[in-house]
């Protein structure tokens, strides 16, 4: 309805707040409807949720399809229109982008949060209470955390693949799922950095290229980086052994004026003058790279074709217009220094490589740096028979390294399958009972929201839900938290000894996030929705939900 209908009063004149077309929902309404669309996002990932989930086509607005089990994936490419809902696709972002897992746990917890709240607020019990239950179940639950988390070392290989390999359970790599696990650790360990006296693994810091072509087995770690361009002048080298790399970010060219300029030459001998001076300047350059003793040049800007020619004649590999960001990869691979000014450029500016070689992969022709002394920067190559295969692969690598990288910054995991939800759900039913009140029951609804991941995982895997968390809370009160679901045999078993294993942090975030997001969208009574403009002269405004 438009807020003119029912516009104040005022010496029996109408006062009109909103503009025509503007839609108000307010109170229970409201708060049905938003709670509802989150509800339908959660419902969407839920069944992605596990090694057993299931995956989802994606096909966009020009037909192009995703296949995918990735929460993330799925809720980005999802054109999501209720303001609510792009609440929820927000938490996903944020979990993936802080963590990079734990995106679907994250969205199906905060579902089950609002689905809850939503039948305690049918019993009078204001939003508010139900919030501050909420934040003491938060705060218990991440202590509790703090609790059980068993610490990990960085040269712990072993338990570092098992938690790699917890969190591409759910991927399909197949066959894969090791060697792609191992690739993920080893490059996140060569570029772990001490900050004052802090662990530090920058994602900028690992280049992944994807190649289709071959299978998943032959993706490969490059202890150096993989420049996606090829050698400027054919009669240059194109394998160079113990290299000494220039990284040059100034034009191997003569730089025109930045305003229109005319040179007139009025002696036609002075013609030739005018050019063999713009020769003399670049074989200059040219001569200051060859006398710092540089075999290899990565330009980021344009190299003249006679600059190129002298380039080669002095047996140097070069390659031009090299991205600023695999530049910068560049230097903390090799230990190069980049050179904004040929002047400035001395030996020790150049950085070593055991190996600089230009390879053929399918149709491309690429320059690899490799068997870097001790680079900062490693590059992974992922290859793959299919173009779908493939872009599943640099998700579920994207997930492995992040899961890795968030590791790094807090040493210490806790059981998967399940279990850790269990055991904060337990932990949290304890401490209820000192809160008498209303806050109680909001409680025991994060209680058993928690519990819908083990439920979740358990339906599935194609079983029966009652039966298995029956089972589950039994073993969590008589031989600890350790036991979560085994979802291939359908069993509960110790998550210790399975190897299933993740990292404390992407629960702790996820619970925080999920918390947020319903704290956020239970706060709202009043959703106010400016009325569309309309794409095509009488066309109607879409409805929206809040309108209906």
């Amino acid at each position: 309805m438009t807020y003119t209908a029912q516009a104040a009063q005022l010496g029996g004149q109408p006062v009109i707040i909103l503009k025509e077309g503007t839609t108000r929902t307010r109170g229970r309404t409201a708060q049905k409807n938003n709670i509802a669309a989150a509800k339908i996002i959660s419902e969407i990932v839920k069944t992605t949720l596990g090694p057993k989930g299931m995956d989802k086509i994606l096909v966009d607005s020009i037909g192009d399809v995703i296949v995918t089990n990735d929460g993330a994936t799925i809720l980005e490419k999802m054109d999501v229109e209720h303001p609510a809902a792009k609440m929820i696709i927000e938490v996903a972002k944020t979990q993936d982008s802080t963590v990079g897992d734990g995106t679907t746990t994250a969205v199906v917890l905060a579902g089950e949060l609002l689905k809850h709240a939503e039948e305690l607020i049918e019993q009078k019990i204001h939003p508010s209470t139900v919030i501050s239950g909420y934040k003491k179940s938060l705060d218990i639950a991440l202590e509790e955390l703090k609790k059980v988390g068993r610490p990990v070392k960085l040269e712990d290989k072993e338990t570092l693949k098992k938690i790699v390999m917890t969190a591409l359970a759910s991927k399909s790599l197949g066959f894969a799922t090791d060697h792609i696990a191992s690739l993920a650790i080893d490059s996140v360990l060569r570029v772990v950095e001490d900050r004052d006296g802090k662990l530090v693994a920058d994602k900028d810091s690992i280049q992944i290229v994807k190649k289709i072509g071959k299978s998943l087995l032959e993706s490969q770690l490059v202890h150096g980086i993989i420049v996606d361009k090829e050698v400027v002048h054919p009669a240059m080298p194109k394998r160079v052994v113990n290299a000494k790399i220039a990284l040059i970010s100034a034009p191997f060219e003569i730089e025109k004026t930045e305003f229109s300029a005319e040179i007139r030459i009025r002696d036609p001998l002075k013609i030739k003058e005018f050019l063999d001076e713009e020769t003399r300047i670049l074989k200059e350059m040219v001569d200051k790279v060859v006398a710092v003793g540089a075999n290899v040049v990565f330009c980021q800007k344009g190299i003249d074709d006679l600059a190129q020619f002298f380039l080669a004649k002095a047996g140097i590999l070069a390659v031009r217009r090299v991205k600023a960001s695999d530049m910068e990869k560049l230097a903390k691979a090799t230990g190069a220094k980049i050179v904004t000014n040929f002047e400035d450029l001395t030996e020790k500016d150049l950085g070593r490589a055991g190996l600089v070689e230009e390879v053929k992969i399918g149709e491309d022709r690429m320059v690899f740096v490799q068997e870097c002394p001790n680079p900062k920067a490693v590059s992974v190559l992922i290859r793959a028979g299919l173009e779908r295969q493939l872009d599943e692969a640099e998700r579920a690598f994207n997930d492995a390294i992040m899961n890795m990288i968030t590791l790094v910054s807090n040493l210490n995991y806790v059981p998967g399958g399940g279990a850790i939800e269990e055991t904060l759900a337990l932990r949290i039913r304890r401490e209820a009972s000192k809160y008498p009140g209303r806050e109680q029951l909001a409680m025991m609804a994060f209680a058993e929201a928690l519990e819908s991941i083990p439920r979740t995982l358990a339906e599935n895997a194609g079983l029966e839900p009652v039966e298995i968390l029956t089972e589950l809370r039994a073993k969590h009160e008589k031989d600890g938290h350790g036991y979560g679901i085994e979802v291939f045999s359908g069993k509960v078993v110790d998550m210790y000894s399975q190897g299933v294993l993740e990292p404390v942090k992407v629960k702790e975030q996820a619970l925080k996030s999920s918390f947020e997001a319903a704290a956020m969208i239970l706060r709202i009574d009043d959703v106010i929705a400016a009325s569309r403009k309309r794409e095509e002269k009488g066309k109607t405004p879409p409805t929206t939900p809040e309108s209906e």
